[in-house]
Order: structure tokens, then sequence, then C-alpha cells
């Protein structure tokens, strides 16, 4: 009987610590300068260590009640990272299994959240029950949930249809599937996970808990927007990762 508590508590303290690991590693990859030996170890254990919170986030959400909801987002963190890491490991222009199951991934992800988006929008009695109502900052988390992955999967599509891309593009849906994961990350440790461990009668303004997370999206768009308008891709310290070369 106590094996199933033992095991929960485990997993609960290596999500704790990977998430940490991630979290750490994921600021210093997107700090550094890209292609660089740094970049390429700290994205390294980024994405190793965020693989790992996200499984057992998979974990925890089934395991403990009420945490559902966290099985959406583990997923989704878990489909951002293996897309982002393999679009740089895959040679341009081509494409493999990984991609097509992703699309597949991302379709499973959008549909029901599509679904309650729209039931929202227009006012219909949702189909999925919910413990908590869905007004307010969950409606909007919701909303912002389902934009996420239809843009993802919509690049997908595009991807599979295409064959494969290259260049800038390239370039620009790893860093924004790796700065949204991120991002996810440091939401679910400020905004959910702090304020849980804080002292009771200890606040923090709820502006100061989303400032991470709010950081972390203002260096995608940073890095976005010199990827996307100009010539730094093509920087030689990113000639292996736009030829998908493993690093010396």
């Amino acid at each position: 009987m106590t094996a199933v508590p033992t095991l929960t508590t485990f997993v609960f303290v290596l999500h704790i610590t990977a998430g940490t690991v991630g979290l750490v590693s994921g600021v210093v990859a997107v700090s550094v300068r890209k292609g660089a030996h740094v970049h390429r170890v700290a994205g390294t254990a980024f994405v190793i260590s965020m693989l790992v919170m996200a499984a057992c986030a998979d974990y925890l959400a089934v395991a403990m009640p009420g945490q559902i909801p966290n099985l959406f987002i583990g997923t989704f963190t878990l489909y951002l990272l293996v897309t982002a890491w393999i679009t740089v490991r895959r040679p341009e222009r081509t494409i493999g299994g990984i991609e097509k199951g992703a699309l597949l991934v991302a379709l499973a992800l959008c549909l029901p959240f599509a679904i309650l988006s729209t039931q929202l929008a227009l006012g219909l009695p949702p189909s999925f029950k919910s413990s908590v109502p869905l007004e307010g900052p969950v409606r909007i988390a919701i909303y912002s949930f389902t934009l996420l992955v239809a843009l993802a999967a919509i690049g997908d599509a595009r991807v599979v249809l295409a064959g494969g891309i290259g260049g800038a593009r390239r370039i620009a849906r790893h860093l924004w599937r790796m700065c949204l994961g991120l991002a996810l990350a440091a939401g679910s440790a400020f905004t959910n996970g702090l304020p849980r461990l804080l002292p009771h009668g200890v606040h923090v303004p709820l502006l100061l808990l989303f400032l991470p997370q709010l950081a972390v999206l203002a260096l995608l768009i940073f890095w976005l927007i010199r990827v996307r308008f100009t010539d730094w891709y093509r920087a030689p310290e990113l000639a292996r990762i736009r030829l998908g070369v493993s690093p010396p």
C-alpha cells in the first residue's frame, strides 16, 4: 500500500529537481551565443532535464487527484522539446517519422481544446467537466493554450507537406519551440509551484510571479526578430546547426 505514495514522492522530487536544472540550463542556453560550445552543452542539459521534468509531470497528473490539466501541459512540453531538438538534428529540407508523428500529437492535443474554446466563446455548455469555473484567468489560459497548440500543429503540417524546411525558418522553429518549453516551465515553477512553498501569510504580487515567464517570452521575440529579419543565422557558429552536424 505504501509503494504508490513512495513512488509518487520520488517522482515529485525528481520533477522539481529536473525542472530546476532545466530552468538554469535553459536561461544559459537562451542567453549565450548560439552555436557556441556553452550553448550546445547548456542546450543538451536543458533538453534532457526538461524531458525528465515533463515525463514526471505527466505521471503526477495521473497519480495525483485534480491534476489532469497538467497532463496536457506536460505532453505539450514533451512535444515541443522533441520537435525543437529534431529540427536542428535533421538535415535541412528533410523529414522522417518523428515529424509525422508530431503532427498527429499536435492535432490530438488541439482538437479537445479547440472544441472547448469554441463552446466557451459561443456561450455553449462545455463538453468537458471541470472542478474549477471556466472563467477569468482560466478561460484566458484555455484560449492561449488552444492558440499555441494550433500554431504548432499548423507549423508541423507545413513542414510535413513541404518535406522539410531550411534556412532562417528552420532556426526560428527550433528557437520558438525551445523557448516556449522554457516559458511553460517558468510559469509552472513561479506561478504554480512557488506560491505553494511560501510560508503561510506570505504573498507575492501576481505580476512578480509572471515576470520570469514574460522575460522568456521577451527573449523569444528578440531571437525570432533577429533570425527572421537579419543574416545572423548565417554566422559561422551556426554552421553545424544549419547542416545538422554533431559537434566534434
